[in-house]
């Protein structure tokens, strides 16, 4: 949680963002389309492909009598893979599993049904210098049934994070590297302990029973999160719980700064909850497929990932009485496009260049934003995978059944293959030496390739990720965290124009704060979709669709604010949309909670992606400090030896 190609502009602002055309030379005649996305090859080239198929050669095989038996600590779904040998986790691997591993910015070490946890500090001398591990924390559950003789499992592991299952504790670690949180899961109602080798000299709850603080005698402050409300009480060196079943979050406070606290908070506020779940009623409320009258894949995707951000955050404000229908209305709009009965538009399968076209796009080279010409497809497909990873979520018995076409979606635009049988080409739209993407398809330009939305890019690859998580896929997600990563990069140094970066001369960076059109042998102040003068419309369309992660596309808070300010003029022109205004107040309340907040407050309207909703889950999770962001004030520094 809107664009391209020569928008028109008539009315592309009165009621919130809209997207053009560009223009299109000699289109290319409409071909037969297949249901069917199978490759067309010739009778000779299946032969010889099926001839050189030959398994890939070994050495001859070994029963080691030196290396390690992994199947203790490994859970049986992972044996039949090869596995790590140098990972970050790797003693949780060997022999008991026990020995420490730095999993920054913690030492973790499991032992005995439990896992400890160390804020460590450094001891120094002239020869060498190390952290030092002590359980500052160690959590178990007070009813262990020791079914099991091995202290952990590893149920599951990328490159960034690794899962420890306590199965006789109910217990399931979610270890990040780099998270500031410690996470687990308690799978079913039990009893928790949490001991520390220190004195507890002060604790404290909050209201709700879902924040509970304590502090100890060695200086630390600790903050513990739960899903729901927990009930803790605690002795000398020992918090003990009543049987709790759900998500709990333990993290390390710096420093008695009340401003870390607030980022470390991230959630909304407990006092805005009622104005969000009232905005969320009222939008719920008006969804109905049956009312919907674009049959433009582009705006259709909108509407679809719309709803689905409304989903998600009536889960964090734990307001559950509304999924039923959002479930309902993404089912509706969502089914007839992977079943091909939606009247209006469809998906089909080219057969000349390998990938997805609409109805409308193998017709008419200027229909759906030239999409049946290759253009936008992240952008398109983006807010279509977005919705399919939330309804997946929210319903996972809808998403095993449409987990086919749910992936030839997503593969339209993400397939890292370079076999001959794929059926998409590697990496449609992502440059892997720019490290972003580009949006223009087949279409001959003079300037080459170009694109305009980064945060639509952004969303894509995202957006695959969230799909990753939602079918248990950690291959997609750690491709699509990896690509949403270059994606945010390369915004941040090429579309985003800051003071004394002298990339594109001092003229242009007097002018501008962001790029419209950025191609490859030029850059533009302009948009497909308008002039130079609309600056509410070069913000905007860097930053929608409003999500979580444009809180790190936007992380500096101080580019943040110059861009506002440079934007905020273009206001007072007439005609200007509801819909752009209210993108530019989203990004004011990175610095100026308050003055955002009043302004979100008086719109009267919202781009057809976007909702009062998202804006006021976005400006009231935003922490009122304006100088702790990751342009100015690393917060999380802190952590950081």
């Amino acid at each position: 949680m809107l664009k391209k190609l020569r928008r028109k502009v008539s009315t592309a602002f009165t009621s919130g963002p809209k997207k053009g055309s560009k223009p299109y030379k000699n289109p290319p005649p409409p071909s037969p389309a297949s249901p069917l996305p199978l490759p067309l090859l010739s009778t000779k080239t299946k032969t010889m492909s099926h001839t050189r198929k030959h398994s890939p050669f070994l050495f001859p095989h070994v029963d080691s009598s030196v290396v390690p038996d992994p199947s203790n600590l490994f859970s049986p779904n992972l044996l039949s893979n090869p596995l790590p040998t140098n990972s970050f986790f790797q003693n949780f691997t060997l022999k008991n599993g026990d020995q420490p591993e730095y999993i920054h910015p913690y030492l973790i070490k499991p032992s005995n049904f439990s896992l400890s946890l160390s804020y460590p500090s450094r001891f120094f001398n002239p020869s060498f210098t190390y952290q030092v591990f002590n359980p500052d924390l160690t959590i178990s559950s007070s009813q262990k049934s020791h079914l099991s003789h091995f202290n952990h499992t590893i149920s599951s592991h990328n490159d960034l994070s690794v899962t420890l299952d306590i199965p006789s504790s109910n217990l399931r670690f979610f270890l990040v590297r780099g998270s500031p949180f410690l996470t687990f899961s308690v799978t079913q109602p039990t009893p928790l302990s949490i001991t520390t080798i220190h004195a507890i000299l002060s604790f404290s709850s909050s209201d709700s029973l879902t924040k509970h603080t304590f502090h100890l005698n060695n200086g630390q402050t600790w903050i513990l999160y739960a899903s729901s409300p927990i009930r803790l009480s605690h002795g000398l060196s020992e918090i003990t719980s009543d049987a709790f079943s759900g998500i709990i979050r333990i993290a390390l406070l710096p420093d008695s700064d009340c401003k870390h606290e607030a980022v470390l908070d991230r959630g909304v506020r407990e006092e805005s909850r009622d104005e969000i779940v009232s905005a969320l009623v009222n939008d719920v409320e008006g969804l109905n497929s049956s009312a919907i009258t674009t049959n433009s894949s582009y705006f259709y995707g909108k509407l679809i990932a719309r709803a689905a951000r409304l989903a998600l955050i009536a889960e964090e404000m734990c307001f559950l009485d509304v999924i039923p229908k959002v479930r309902k209305y993404l089912k509706e709009t969502i089914e007839p496009w992977l079943e091909g009965t939606f009247s209006g538009n469809g998906f089909l399968y080219d057969r000349k260049w390998g990938g997805i076209v609409t109805k409308q796009g193998s017709t008419d080279a200027g229909a759906d934003f030239g999409f049946g010409i290759y253009n936008d497809h992240h952008y398109h497909l983006g807010y279509f995978v977005y919705g399919i990873a939330v309804l997946a979520k929210i319903d996972p018995v809808w998403g095993r059944k449409y987990k086919p076409q749910a992936y030839s979606l997503m593969a339209d635009f993400m397939t890292l293959s370079r076999r001959s049988n794929s059926n998409y080409t590697r990496l449609r739209c992502f440059d892997l030496y720019k490290l972003h993407s580009w949006a223009g398809g087949l279409t001959e330009f003079a300037d080459g390739r170009n694109q305009e939305s980064t945060s639509e890019a952004v969303n894509a690859y995202y957006s695959a990720a969230l799909m990753g998580l939602a079918y248990g896929d950690t291959h997609l997600v750690a491709t699509g965290s990896t690509l949403t990563a270059l994606e945010i990069h390369a915004a941040q140094m090429w579309w985003h124009v800051r003071q004394g970066d002298n990339l594109y001369g001092e003229d242009f960076e007097r002018q501008n704060k962001v790029v419209g059109v950025l191609w490859a042998n030029k850059r533009d102040s302009g948009l497909w979709f308008a002039p130079p003068e609309w600056k509410e419309c070069r913000l905007g369309i860097q930053l929608l669709p409003l999500l979580p992660i444009s809180e790190v596309l936007f992380s500096n808070v101080d580019f943040a604010k110059d861009l506002v300010e440079w934007t905020l003029p273009a206001l007072n022109r007439e005609g200007v949309g509801e819909g752009w205004k209210g993108f530019v107040y989203a990004l004011q309340g990175i610095y100026d909670y308050e003055g955002a907040l009043q302004r979100i407050r008086s719109l009267n309207g919202f781009d057809d992606g976007n909702s009062l909703t998202n804006l006021l889950w976005w400006i009231h999770s935003r922490s009122d400090e304006e100088e702790y962001g990751h342009g100015k004030h690393c917060w999380f520094g802190h952590y950081c030896h």
